[in-house]
């Protein structure tokens, strides 16, 4: 995900819902049968519907959230891709395409990976942070619950001295303000990893998405254009 984040080691009580139950650490293993998950889904919080777009922005620099008609198969299952594209004073800095599935039965959102370009003066200068689950003893994480619930903590990232992105929820019923409004009964993860130290703070509201990530606020409310659900021959491709 956005590689501006620097983040921190954390302990909490482990996540529950679907997907486990509270108490010791962040879970990092979750019985899903794969067969279950698919490219789209329509998780209130990170909804994987193509052509669903979210405009972020902190001064100058933007990030736009895609989700493109697109799929890509990892470790045994299709999935959906988020595509985040950050700017910096009007340059490109980062694209990240994040491997999201869903599943069916319960609606929690699992991320398998993704593929990292970072640039420098409108060139890739390397590919730091990708991985994909079945690779190198990474395996898939929880990316967001259907139902978030305060306590709940998680791996999301779960790629060995790559990305260990992991969550606590630490509010299902925060009031966000951005320029593009009031958002309330917002979902706040807290976002820490092993690997470095620091916090990220990432606040979701129900059917929209993303509308905080640290020092990105979103910028206008989306029309139904920006998340509207796809049309038919969009579902065929992805399907």
């Amino acid at each position: 995900m956005k590689a501006a984040c620097a983040l921190a080691a954390l302990a909490f009580v482990a996540f529950g819902s679907h997907a486990g139950q509270p108490g010791g650490a962040w879970r990092d293993r979750f019985d899903v049968n794969k067969a279950d998950l698919l490219p789209t889904g329509t998780n209130a919080y990170i909804t994987m519907q193509p052509g669903r777009i979210l405009k972020l922005t902190s001064g100058r620099d933007t990030l736009t959230v895609t989700i493109l008609p697109d799929i890509q198969e990892i470790d045994g299952v299709r999935t959906g891709i988020l595509e985040e594209r950050e700017m910096k004073n009007g340059r490109l800095v980062e694209v990240s395409r994040n491997f999201f599935a869903t599943d069916r039965k319960t609606g929690d959102v699992y991320y398998f990976g993704e593929d990292v370009d970072n640039y420098k003066n409108g060139k890739v200068v390397n590919h730091e942070s990708a991985w994909r689950a079945g690779v190198g003893g990474a395996r898939f994480g929880l990316m967001m619950p259907a139902a978030p619930a305060v306590g709940q903590a998680f791996y999301q990232e779960i790629a060995p001295k790559v990305a260990m992105d992991r969550v606590e929820v630490v509010s299902t019923d925060a009031t966000v303000r951005t320029p593009a409004g009031t958002f309330e009964r917002c979902v706040h993860l807290r976002e820490t990893t092993p690997l470095e130290r620091g916090v990220s703070h990432k606040y979701y509201a129900p059917g929209i998405g993303i509308i905080k990530d640290d020092e990105f606020e979103l910028a206008q409310r989306p029309g139904a254009d920006a998340l509207r659900t796809p049309r038919p021959e969009v579902l065929a491709r992805v399907h």
